[in-house]
């Protein structure tokens, strides 16, 4: 192929090179002598040789090692002869197989790597863009530290970099000066790679060869060179972050800014593209001078502790002027040294750093405000940044708070009072920016949340006049849905004023109601404010008692069930309802009048759910179209949660049956139970309904009783793996709770749950199937808790009353379970199960044949189980599932004394080929009293056995 793409055989046969054992030798060929033109073909030919070096370099000898060097070499003469440079891509792969071959021999067969490729390359500009193109590639190779590196591949970098400071470093240091000094006219690009590189080194090299008149100079001069300042300014960077000595890092520091302050830099009227490096080269500068007076301060070197904070304080005009600049990518780049500075102000008090201060807080203040161009409808990549921008912002606010809170409240007063009195006919960014600063004080000035309005002081009366003119100022009517968000946002974060200044809730009520609110143009803002009237009714309900009723009415129409057929788009999401009814259940359940009032509001409330469920649920029995069918289960599953979320208003204080409430609840349930058998969309309704059951089961308390065999009557008929899993819960909830109040339910239910979740686990599943698989497994789980629920709530008669062959049936499962699946989860619950079971039923007044059970099958669980290939003792959860094994075993003879250590001696350990000796010992770890003793033993017991 000469100078076509290569066609998709081509690329098959270049796999096969890859791969096989000495085609990689054709492509070096090909490679060393320019046989190809072909771009596609020449950079297979790399990543060919790439592949050999990579993975097979162990294995050449060391002639074909030799041949992939003289390959480089020669293709590397051949770049010196062409007029034309190879495409980047080549440059970059051929600049990779370089970097891995010096990777493998550098320290071994080609220690002259660097020497021969300079004397190679010269001054020659395709030679000079290869050898810096590797140079990047071997920093990726041996010095980035974002790459995870084996401890071995550590290690030989470590040993390259100490070699090449030995041997090479001046020489490479010397080759960048003349690159740079040479091409900075000519070819500007090459200049900057070679900037990049000194950036990459400088890290890890000697400083000094770098941070010297000559070299400093003359990236200075290149900071004046349009097409290269860049560059050089994060090359500048570099050197300025690499670590060193404070006092010479402050003389570094310093140093580079007396020149770059003479050329005129610190004239901040530049393109933003270089001002964002130099703002970070300011920033790197900041953050070292800090770091350095940091450290002087702590070690008592007071003198160059002075001078670096001279420096410090030298650079903040800069600082604030770039802190303020238009471009949010400028400011950001120096909020990091900002930051710092503010710490140290904190520590350092002279009275005239309040100008600095304030000066820092009305840039931070300016900054936060929104663009014009914001867009609050369609938020995109820029909206994203800003709001990370403003995070970024908020820190300094909150450090200006520790540095001086005062000065903070004072300026936040200004701007807010000065922007509220004038709100009218302010822009919607100023007057957002106000509300939000007011906001953020909250977080910023520390208070526990509650202890803003408590107390007398300057802060508590500050932050009450400014919430005293949010709420009556009108404001809330502002049209722009950043100012409606913030100004909800912070009537809830302060909604401890209202218990203060109570006479002010009726107004901010009526803002959450009307089209300020709930009822805005902007979904966004209706989505929030039902989220927040909840909280805000949560905390002020004790002040809305002669209001419920009227707020009950207004909020009537945004109860509404909204049917699928309507059409009408709702003004809330089913989401957002969920908010409102939460919040009606609160109003009524803590209101003040009598329980009859209640049960009648909550009655009101309910009812139009309870009827449109039945509709609904008409109209799905019927409904033959299957996205229809998903419709109208969606809106029956809202009705169950919204019933369900009205009942979160209750609490210990405020019970249902005090509310006068159960009876509804009741009606709710006897309604909604029936969709449990529903033949279509299941899924969402049974865990609607089953979420429902849970709720009912904490505020109905044994009211709920009687609708519990109903409902699992119809939870078991047509089982899924999912749908049994989901139930078990609910049960062995009931189980925990009523214990002996349900036990002739559980007696009743027992069996046939157990007979549906063996017919479920005995379906056959495909192979492959790993879902169905996993499904299973968490069944088979959840069933053995089941069953460690009922043993362990003294419920025992449960299982005794099942008559023989059931209770066989379940321990025979117990017994698998423990044994047989490589699942130590379960096995761990099997083994509580069986040990629980022998307390209960293995003593002399136990359950009739169970002591004949235990010898036959609980004994060679515990021993059969551990030996088991799969039975991983280096696992943290199957050494606890081991635990439980052993106090199994510690059970069994506290209940059955000396016959079970005969048993072990004389029958079972000798079944299993155990010598005399270890039996001896096992028996006599049994006996003491130490349960930690037989623990550990029983590990190492299995341990030896299984080598």
């Amino acid at each position: 192929p000469d100078s076509q793409p290569a066609s998709e055989p081509a690329m098959v046969y270049f796999e096969q090179l890859k791969e096989s054992q000495d085609a990689w030798e054709v492509c070096a060929e090909a490679l060393a002598k320019g046989i190809y033109s072909d771009d596609h073909v020449k950079f297979f030919c790399f990543q060919v040789l790439e592949h050999q070096i990579k993975y097979r370099h162990g294995g050449l000898s060391p002639a074909q090692q030799q041949l992939i060097r003289e390959t480089l070499m020669k293709w590397l003469q051949l770049q010196l002869m062409n007029s034309q440079p190879e495409k980047p891509f080549i440059r970059n792969k051929a600049a990779q197989v370089f970097a891995l071959t010096f990777v493998m021999e550098y320290l071994t067969h080609w220690p002259k790597f660097f020497y021969d490729l300079l004397s190679l390359v010269g001054l020659n500009p395709h030679g000079v863009d290869v050898y810096l193109r590797t140079l990047m590639a071997i920093d990726a190779e041996v010095v980035d530290r974002d790459i995870l590196h084996s401890p071995e591949e550590v290690r030989r970098n470590t040993l390259i970099k100490d070699s090449m400071r030995e041997q090479v470093i001046p020489s490479l240091v010397e080759s960048w000066y003349q690159i740079l000094g040479t091409y900075q006219q000519s070819h500007p690009e090459i200049t900057c790679q070679c900037l990049e590189v000194v950036g990459a080194y400088v890290s890890w090299i000697d400083l000094n060869l770098i941070a010297n008149d000559r070299f400093v100079n003359l990236l200075l001069s290149q900071m004046s060179v349009e097409d290269l300042r860049e560059e050089a300014c994060e090359c500048l960077f570099e050197i300025v972050n690499k670590g060193m000595d404070p006092t010479d890092k402050t003389k570094l520091v310093e140093s580079l800014c007396q020149v770059l302050q003479s050329a005129g830099f610190f004239n901040v009227e530049e393109d933003v593209d270089f001002l964002a490096k130099f703002s970070r080269l300011v920033n790197g500068m900041g953050q070292s001078l800090v770091l350095s007076w940091t450290k002087l301060a702590k070690g008592g070197e007071v003198k160059d502790a002075a001078e670096s904070l001279s420096a410090i304080e030298a650079k903040v005009p800069l600082l604030l002027q770039l802190l303020v600049h238009d471009d949010d990518d400028i400011s950001a780049n120096i909020v990091g040294f900002c930051y710092d500075y503010l710490n140290v102000l904190k520590q350092v008090r002279y009275d005239y750093l309040d100008v600095l201060k304030q000066a820092i807080m009305l840039a931070v203040m300016k900054k936060l405000t929104y663009d014009e161009e914001y867009n609050f409808d369609n938020e995109g990549e820029d909206e994203a940044m800003f709001v990370e921008y403003r995070k970024q912002l908020k820190m300094l606010l909150d450090r200006l708070a520790q540095v001086s809170p005062e000065l903070l409240l004072e300026a936040v007063g200004r701007v807010f009072n000065n922007t509220v009195q004038r709100w009218q006919t302010a822009s919607f960014m100023e007057v957002e920016v106000a509300i939000r600063l007011l906001y953020m004080l909250g977080e910023a000035l520390p208070a526990s949340h509650g202890a803003h309005f408590s107390g007398d002081t300057a802060k508590t009366s500050a932050l009450q006049d400014m919430m005293r003119t949010l709420v009556s100022s009108g404001l809330s009517g502002y049209q722009h849905t950043s100012v409606s968000l913030e100004f909800f946002e912070t009537v809830v974060r302060y909604d401890k004023f209202f218990l203060v200044e109570p006479q002010h809730i009726p107004n901010v009520l009526m803002a959450f109601l009307d089209h300020r609110g709930l009822r805005h143009s902007s979904p966004k803002v209706r989505s929030r404010v039902a989220y927040l009237f909840s909280r805000f009714v949560k905390t002020l309900h004790k002040h809305m008692n002669s209001f419920i009723e009227d707020i009950l009415s207004r909020i009537q129409d945004l109860l509404e069930l909204a049917p699928p057929e309507n059409g009408f788009p709702a003004l809330l999401t089913s989401d957002d309802q969920l908010f409102i009814f939460e919040t009606a259940g609160v109003l009524i359940v803590h209101g003040e009048s009598p329980a009859e009032r209640k049960q009648a509001l909550m009655r009101s409330l309910l009812t139009p759910l309870i009827d449109a469920f039945r509709l609904l649920l008409a109209k799905l029995a019927s409904e033959r179209e299957e996205e229809r069918q998903a419709a109208l289960a969606d809106c029956l599953s809202h009705a169950v949660g919204f019933a369900s979320r009205t009942s979160k208003a209750f609490s210990n204080k405020q019970t249902v049956k005090q509310c006068g409430c159960s009876e509804v609840y009741r009606d709710c349930l006897q309604t909604f139970l029936p969709a449990l058998s529903c033949p279509v969309q299941r899924g969402s309704l049974r865990s609607a309904v089953r979420s429902f059951l849970h709720r009912m089961i904490i505020c109905l308390e044994e009211e709920v009783l009687p609708f519990v065999p109903a409902a699992s009557e119809h939870m078991l008929k047509d089982c899924e793996a999912k749908d049994l899993q989901e139930f078990i819960p609910l049960i062995s909830q009931i189980t925990a709770k009523f214990k002996d109040q349900v036990s002739p339910f559980l007696q009743q239910v027992f069996m046939p749950l157990v007979l549906a979740i063996f017919e479920v686990l005995c379906r056959p599943a495909e192979d492959n199937d790993q879902a169905a698989a996993l499904e299973k497994q968490m069944l088979r789980r959840s069933y053995f808790t089941f069953i460690q629920t009922i043993t362990s709530s003294g419920m025992n008669q449960v299982l005794a009353n099942q008559g023989v062959e059931n209770i066989e049936r379940v321990l025979f499962t117990i017994i698998q379970g423990a044994v047989d699946f490589p699942d130590p989860i379960a096995q761990k619950t099997c083994f509580i199960v069986l040990s629980k079971l022998v307390e209960l039923w293995g003593g002399k007044d136990g359950m009739a044949g169970f002591p004949d059970f235990i010898y036959k099958h609980i004994v060679p669980a515990c021993f059969l189980a551990p030996l088991k290939p799969s039975f991983d003792l280096t696992d943290a959860q199957t050494v606890l599932t081991l635990s439980e094994c052993a106090l199994t075993l510690k059970m069994i003879h506290l209940r059955r004394g000396p016959e079970f250590i005969q048993y072990l001696q004389q029958e079972y350990l000798p079944s299993l080929q155990v010598s005399p000796e270890i039996t001896q010992e096992v028996c006599q770890v049994l006996q003491q009293p130490d349960a930690k003793v037989l623990k550990n033993y029983m590990k190492a017991f299995f341990q030896r056995a299984k080598l």
